[in-house]
């Protein structure tokens, strides 16, 4: 089945519009390569064909390359993969460059104009390929996002965009597109000068130039181009480049290759000619995409999330279960979040709480929320009311009666929680399923209170809810595939992306986070100084240190939680040396940032002025300080271990959902792909042999689970033994 479309029309402009059969956006692929290369020879050997103008058949131009095929390239590149790959890559600059020389000789002669006509969004490839057309022409369509997001996923854009990007925009100029991302409407887009126009009909615009005999060698053909900004050589262009090296090694602490490899590809072909800057390019590419990081994070932030966004542990045999009418028990920032992206999504929710005030206050938080949307120029007044309009503020429960699914988030209180689910009960019918938002509670004890367990789940949102990507569905000893499908669906209406665990204490994410914590405020009680707990954790990719962390979620949230744990755990709590140092600061009044006083200190405007002196005058520094690689151990090992023993104890049921939970719930260090790509990327026998030694000088929480050192004996690899099609084969 064909990707690319060719027609001439009357006037003599050919048409090749991309649109891939079964897909709701465009994903460029080998295949499609081939055709559009095919296609455009078509086009210059054809005397009659005066143009070509390249669209696309869906709303959207396209979404990028499909990271399955770069990973297939991959493993598919023989026993010389860096030669294979580069080849790989060439092969599509080739296609990319004669499309750019459109037929022009040596001397800039001849040729024919190519355009590009954008109907809605262009990311990645769907923005490089338009980068080598002679001009490109938007849809006036605010809802479409143009750029280059390749960065996000541990590659850099390897099309051509990024030495086309610069050659265009010049170094400065492109970096936050190329460096951070960033994804900008039409409008922004040709303001910044990486389109060429903007119009209501962007075909028929682009027929039009192409009609009209334009110049199109592009500037970096032409003898005399001078890269806008300055080259290296070049003073002000040797400023730019001192500073974005500053500035990368100081936002990726050196941790994500593709950064580097990027500001690489882009200095070095700087300094030549325009093919030259491809092939070296290609070469970074090639060695970013050999990069075990990069290929950890294609796989757990590419085609992993996008497997579990698209149901890949849905119950198969449950009907479509998406949400009609939805309340929220709790008008607190946890209760409000959910009803603003519930909302968003069309629903119809009713938000209740104790008193009015409080309910009023929580659908507040949506007109806020989207009054700051309509400053910024992402919302109207008109969306503002409509939304507003699904989300009923009441403290009578009899509102319930219609909805679908119920969300409790009242206090982490296990009676408070019984009284609001018999409550919900009594009004709501059988098919109501009833979740709680609870973040520690076990789901099969609050279950309890429930008439039908099976109908009862888990759904914990991370805060806040409109900001963090992750939500984490717990199933009870109870819980039916039902629930779970209707939980999943629900998270796939708000444009989440769910993980499904078995109950335990904690569940999954809070299981791994809470010992990271710990590790960090124990350090601090060992007398290691807590500048070095805190860089060390960034330096490994870590978006926050552990003491920064707690004092952002709360110092008695910290007590609370190990009061509860200490309880139910009895003399087989492990943590009485951490308790010393949070309680001490909780009685201290330094409840974190909230209080405006935690490890760290604080300005009257709550901002962080640097850690705490009175941590060092209660627990001295001591004068051998471990070593950076030690302290950096303690802390991914304290959170990696708890992923093998959730996988181990069956609370995680899939592997993709340990590496995915992981990044997008709590930070872990992105470029390693996860936890437990992370131990595959070391490999279990060096990770064993690391446990052995911290278990011996730090105690037993270090010490490795049984399936680790079995899998290390093994010579095995998580995603070798646990990934679906492992399993499958």
């Amino acid at each position: 089945m064909s990707e690319f479309h060719y027609a001439t029309d009357a006037d003599g402009v050919a048409i090749i519009t991309w649109d891939v059969p079964g897909r709701s956006m465009n994903v460029m692929s080998l295949a499609g390569f081939q055709e559009l290369d095919a296609h455009i020879d078509t086009a210059l050997a054809d005397d009659a064909v005066k143009g070509v103008v390249i669209t696309s058949g869906k709303k959207d131009f396209a979404g990028g390359m499909d990271l399955n095929v770069i990973a297939k390239m991959r493993d598919e590149a023989g026993d010389d993969p860096a030669r294979g790959l580069f080849d790989g890559v060439m092969s599509m600059h080739a296609i990319l460059r004669k499309i750019e020389r459109a037929g022009m000789d040596d001397k800039n002669k001849g040729g024919k104009p190519i355009a590009a006509a954008l109907p809605g969004t262009a990311l990645g490839i769907g923005l490089e390929l338009p980068l080598a057309c002679h001009r490109i022409f938007a849809a006036d369509n605010a809802k479409a996002k143009i750029g280059l997001p390749e960065i996000m996923v541990g590659i850099f854009p390897g099309g051509g965009g990024t030495t086309r990007l610069v050659r265009k925009l010049g170094a400065m100029g492109a970096s936050q597109y190329l460096l951070e991302g960033k994804l900008v409407d039409p409008k922004k887009a040709k303001s910044a000068g990486i389109i060429d126009e903007v119009a209501d009909d962007p075909v028929a615009a682009a027929k039009e130039w192409v009609l009209s005999g334009p110049k199109i060698v592009k500037p970096w053909d032409e003898k005399g181009y001078k890269m806008p900004g300055g080259a290296p050589y070049h003073p002000a262009g040797f400023m730019t480049f001192v500073g974005a090296s500053a500035m990368v090694n100081g936002k990726t602490k050196g941790v994500y290759p593709a950064a580097k490899a990027l500001l690489s590809a882009v200095y070095e072909g700087a300094l030549v000619p325009f093919d030259a800057a491809i092939r070296i390019e290609a070469r970074w590419f090639t060695h970013v995409l050999l990069n075990p990081s990069s290929a950890a994070m294609i796989r757990s932030l590419f085609i992993n999330k996008e497997a579990l966004e698209k149901g890949a542990v849905r119950p198969a045999d449950v009907p479509d279960q998406r949400v009609q009418k939805l309340g929220i028990l709790g008008a607190g920032m946890m209760g409000a979040g959910i009803a603003l992206v519930s909302a968003q999504a069309g629903m119809q929710v009713v938000l209740i709480d104790q008193q009015q005030e409080a309910a009023d206050r929580g659908r507040a938080y949506t007109a806020n929320y989207m009054d700051k949307g309509i400053k910024r120029g992402k919302a109207t007044e008109a969306k503002k009311e409509e939304v507003l309009s699904r989300i009923t503020a009441t403290t009578d429960y009899a509102a319930l009666e219609g909805c679908d699914l119920v969300i409790e988030a009242v206090f982490e209180d296990p009676g408070i929680k019984a009284e609001v689910t018999q409550k919900v009960q009594a009004v709501v019918g059988e098919d109501c399923i009833i979740a709680t938002n609870t973040s520690t509670l076990p789901i099969t004890d609050l279950a309890r209170a429930a008439d039908r367990p099976a109908d009862f789940i888990g759904i914990h949102f991370f805060s806040p809810v409109e900001k963090m990507l992750l939500v984490e569905i717990i199933k009870g000893r109870e819980t039916s595939d039902r629930a779970v499908a209707k939980a999943l669906d629900f998270v796939r209406q708000i444009r989440k992306t769910p993980i499904v665990v078995n109950d335990a204490r904690f569940f999954y994410a809070n299981r791994c986070i809470i010992p990271y914590l710990n590790e960090g405020i124990r350090m601090v009680g060992e007398g290691v100084n807590p500048v070095l707990i805190e860089n060390a954790a960034k330096l490994v990719g870590m978006p926050l240190g552990p003491l920064q962390l707690v004092d952002e979620t709360s110092i008695d949230l910290g007590v609370k939680i190990a009061k509860a744990t200490r309880a139910a755990m009895g003399d087989a709590y492990p943590d009485a040396a951490v308790d010393e140092v949070i309680f001490w600061l909780a009685d201290e009044g330094r409840l974190g940032r909230k209080a405006k006083a935690g490890f760290y200190a604080y300005d009257e405007g709550g901002k962080r002025t640097g850690l705490w002196d009175g941590l060092a005058a209660k627990y001295p520094q001591a004068e051998d300080q471990p070593e950076l690689s030690e302290v950096q151990h303690r802390l991914l090992f304290a959170q990696v271990l708890e992923a093998v023993r959730a996988l181990e104890d069956g609370v995680l049921m899939d592997i993709r959902e340990g590496d995915v939970g992981a990044i997008l719930g709590w930070g872990f260090a992105p470029w390693s792909g996860g936890p437990l790509s992370w131990l595959d990327m070391i490999g279990a026998a060096k990770a064993v042999e690391l446990c052995d030694d911290l278990a011996a000088r730090h105690g037993d929480r270090f010490a490795a689970p049984a399936l680790l050192r079995e899998m290390a004996e093994a010579g095995d690899t998580f995603y070798g033994r646990f990934a679906p099609d492992a399993q499958a084969a």
